[in-house]
């Protein structure tokens, strides 16, 4: 097969650290190793100003002209629009008015992480994510659960697109000493509200608690949980010592649509413990690699008892080159066939 031309447009990307980033980078990655030429359209092409609420990440400044201009110089042969911000606003406003199929991504529950932060109903917001998605071919989810979800709220042309872990990076081989009494719980991952961590912190748990990251909520939670061990950013081989040298990692979010962080914490041989809810359900095998539960206090207990070899094992069933495979099979021509519901969206824009 011959390599394909693939323009990716992103609203999130480097120096931003978060699941979407490491997806599509990876997946950029693994995709030219496989002889495909990947363009991504990212903020740093444009002027930017700060998200309101979350200043770590930066908005590009009107950016249609640009994006059209580089769209119509690269010609590729697929579009891929991964966010709904203003770069995924003006490609998909580019493809509408050239009639060119492209395909999105649902990577974020956008709708919830906007009402913990504005009085936004979810009704408005998931009006504006249909509307959006509705024109693609394809809208590429990574999980069961959340594709019920969305078919629920009226979503269609639904395709899984999965996720992957690097097993050479992510290994139990090399533990950090944490210097912390055991057992040690740990979360990894962006430290905001949305993620959820005070329920995993406010928990009377043995040991200690650790939390790997960084984002807008670190310096409120580090003044309100002194005993707590904040370790800041962490990346790749870093990343898994520190992991390796926990215990058990908690997931506390109830709102991530896979949580990538969980099969990178099983792959360091780390049980998992979460809610019940999408991303957990579709990754954790409750009672092999983690315990799920509503009383998450019970379930990081239990998960201390899991073999850690088998979380490792199951983690490797996850490979980044079989999801970007699934990506590349997902992705539509764009001079292809369009379904009925996109061309009535290009009237109206």
């Amino acid at each position: 097969m011959t390599g394909r031309s693939i323009a990716i447009v992103t609203d999130a990307w480097a120096p931003q650290v978060n699941g979407v980033v490491k997806t599509l980078d990876t997946t950029r990655e693994t995709l030219a190793r496989l002889g495909h030429e990947i363009r991504v359209l990212n903020p740093a092409e444009h002027r930017t100003i700060p998200c309101p609420s979350y200043p770590e990440i930066r908005l590009a400044l009107l950016p249609r002209g640009k994006v059209w201009r580089q769209l119509e110089k690269l010609r590729p042969d697929h579009i891929h629009i991964a966010t709904e911000g203003p770069l995924g606003l003006a490609a998909r406003r580019y493809c509408l008015a050239n009639r060119l199929a492209f395909t999105t991504s649902y990577h974020t529950q956008f709708p919830e992480y906007l009402r913990k932060r504005l009085p936004i109903p979810l009704a408005v917001s998931y009006a504006f994510m249909r509307r959006f998605h509705g024109a693609a071919t394809h809208v590429m989810v990574a999980t069961e659960s959340q594709q019920s979800l969305l078919e629920a709220r009226g979503f269609g042309n639904i395709v899984r697109w999965s996720r992957g872990v690097d097993t050479e990076v992510f290994s139990p081989d090399n533990p950090f000493d944490l210097k912390l009494p055991r057992p040690v719980f740990a979360y990894a991952g962006r430290v905001a509200v949305e993620k959820n961590i005070e329920a995993f912190l406010d928990l009377e748990l043995p040991g200690s608690k650790c939390v790997i990251g960084d984002g807008p909520a670190l310096k409120q939670l580090r003044q309100k949980y002194p005993d707590v061990l904040f370790a800041g950013y962490r990346f790749g081989r870093e990343l898994a010592s520190y992991m390796a040298g926990a215990d058990v990692f908690v997931f506390p979010s109830r709102t991530d649509t896979f949580g990538l962080v969980m099969i990178e914490a099983m792959a360091c041989g780390l049980p998992v413990a979460a809610f019940p809810v999408q991303g957990p359900l579709d990754i954790v095998q409750p009672g092999e690699t983690g315990i799920l539960s509503e009383d998450l206090r019970a379930a990081a207990l239990q998960a201390l008892d899991l073999d850690r070899g088998r979380c490792r094992e199951a983690a490797r069933n996850y490979s980044w080159e079989a999801a970007s495979r699934q990506f590349l099979d997902n992705l539509a021509p764009v001079n292809g066939a369009t379904p009925t519901k996109v061309r009535s969206l290009t009237e109206t824009g």
